[in-house]
């Protein structure tokens, strides 16, 4: 039998939680699989030459190498005087420090150069915006619709429907989009999430996500569609992340015009009444027994 952890009141094994902890690290510092699970290794194994390193991981020398100067040069990692140098990962909280400042310093940039551009902008020429007629707009790539679905929820007052994939809901887990519905949640508004599945590796995110209540049914199809009551929507196909490797590859549609937006909510407000509550605790307790 594998070793196990008990992780938000399941029961699962060791390998799976460390490489789910794995992505999540990747995820946060902005690195990807494959840097995580060097960095990650790294922490548990502490100082290692990089030819060890890969025998540990059992993956080509010479990429390992790569990465490793890659991750030195950002910080993340520290190399020794000896010989063979010894490869030393810094503390998680000093990563997480590197990435904080790093975005700091991203917005500051953005500011300073946005308010200079705005202003040039306004000297220029007499903007007209804030116009009410029906419009859309497609916008390209899952951190940008995550970060429209992030505005909706800062915009909106009352009921807000996530119908998705399990597996986007577990990504969207590494947005700001959970933080975004606990915010809404406490101005009133209710999120209802709608998912495909509620397998025991997905419960966690499931439960995590923050939503005010979430319910198991059957999608219309492997898209996502997120909308809000008389006023916006975003549509899309949700990608196969195996499949590919960039998230630039997805699309979405964001659009204000009235009868679509009522159309959709409607859908959604159907396929609501058709999906079953997930009980957390009760989806726990199962997964637990069947584990054991």
């Amino acid at each position: 039998m594998s070793s196990l952890s008990i992780i938000d009141n399941q029961v699962i094994p060791v390998t799976e939680y460390v490489n789910e902890l794995g992505k999540e690290m990747s995820s946060l510092l902005e690195m990807d699989e494959f840097e995580g699970q060097i960095y990650l290794t790294l922490l548990r194994t502490g100082p290692i030459t990089a030819s060890a390193l890969a025998k540990e991981l059992s993956v080509d020398r010479a990429k390992t190498y790569r990465v490793i100067d890659k991750l030195s040069n950002e910080g993340f990692v520290s190399l020794s005087f000896s010989s063979p140098k010894m490869c030393i990962p810094i503390d998680p909280e000093n990563a997480l420090t590197i990435i904080l400042e790093k975005k700091e310093h991203e917005v500051k940039k953005i500011r300073d150069i946005g308010k200079k551009i705005i202003k040039r902008v306004k000297d220029t020429i007499v903007p007209h915006f804030g116009t009410n007629v029906p419009a859309f707009r497609i916008i390209q790539g899952t951190e940008k619709i995550y970060s429209n679905i992030e505005k909706i929820l800062e915009v909106e007052s009352e009921i807000i429907y996530i119908v998705t994939t399990s597996e986007d809901v577990a990504k969207m887990y590494h947005s700001y989009i959970p933080e975004r519905i606990s915010s809404f949640k406490k101005e009133g508004g209710m999120v209802r999430l709608i998912v495909d599945a509620d397998d025991k590796q997905i419960i966690s995110f499931l439960r995590r996500i923050n939503a005010t209540e979430t319910r198991l049914g059957k999608l219309p199809s492997k898209g996502r569609m997120v909308v809000s009551k008389n006023n916006q929507m975003i549509i899309s196909k949700v990608m196969d992340f195996a499949k590919h490797a960039s998230n630039k590859s997805e699309y979405a549609i964001i659009t204000n015009a009235p009868e679509m937006v009522d159309n959709i909510f409607s859908l959604c407000s159907f396929l609501w009444d058709a999906s079953k509550k997930i009980n957390f605790t009760k989806k726990h307790k199962s997964n637990l027994m069947k584990t054991l």
